[in-house]
């Protein structure tokens, strides 16, 4: 069975909006100011190796959609990025250019149960604030790194909003990086 993997990048003070700056916020493009260093690179390289598929939100996958498929010199990472397996949850999108990708309607937590059981490796979540507050709330998160950055940002879209309960998770790993960034590995 599969697992759901949030994967974020994520100011001191929780935002995550627009961290590569194609979205027009005031603080846009804020992880730029850091150089995390080739750990920072084959972490993420890895993370995207070891998954079958991506799961996201429609603002995610509207700039994904818009700048993977044109993107040069990339690699192996970009040739994975476009040929993967993509589902994105949306009540409004009908046709999507991306190839492999599926649109979710409906009940999302059923259908990302099915996605879990279609698969056997990591199901991977980036940005989508609303939808991964979704999982969350509904237990379906096994994994979140977060890959933190010594900024505050003091305004913008927030990874966590309330949930009905508590819900405890357990560190399972700490990464430092170069300038001062480090992934925080939470397991349920």
């Amino acid at each position: 069975m599969g697992r759901i993997v949030v994967t974020e990048f994520i100011s001191l003070d929780g935002v995550i909006e627009d961290p590569g700056g194609t979205e027009g916020y005031v603080h846009g493009g804020w992880t730029f100011q850091f150089n995390a260093g080739p750990e920072f690179e084959k972490f993420k390289f890895d993370e995207l190796q070891a998954s079958d598929a991506q799961l996201l939100g429609r603002v995610t996958y509207d700039h994904f959609a818009k700048a993977w498929p044109t993107m040069e010199g990339t690699g192996e990472f970009g040739e994975r990025m476009n040929s993967m397996p993509k589902y994105v949850v949306s009540t409004t999108l009908d046709e999507p250019e991306w190839n492999n990708t599926t649109v979710i309607r409906g009940d999302v937590a059923d259908e990302v149960r099915k996605l879990r059981d279609q698969y056997e490796r990591d199901i991977l979540v980036a940005g989508s604030a609303h939808l991964v507050q979704s999982l969350i709330e509904q237990d379906l998160v096994d994994e979140l790194r977060l890959m933190v950055f010594p900024i505050l940002l003091g305004a913008g879209k927030r990874l966590f909003g309330d949930t009905s309960e508590a819900k405890r998770l357990q560190l399972a790993e700490t990464t430092p990086l170069a300038d001062g960034v480090t992934i925080l590995t939470y397991r349920r």
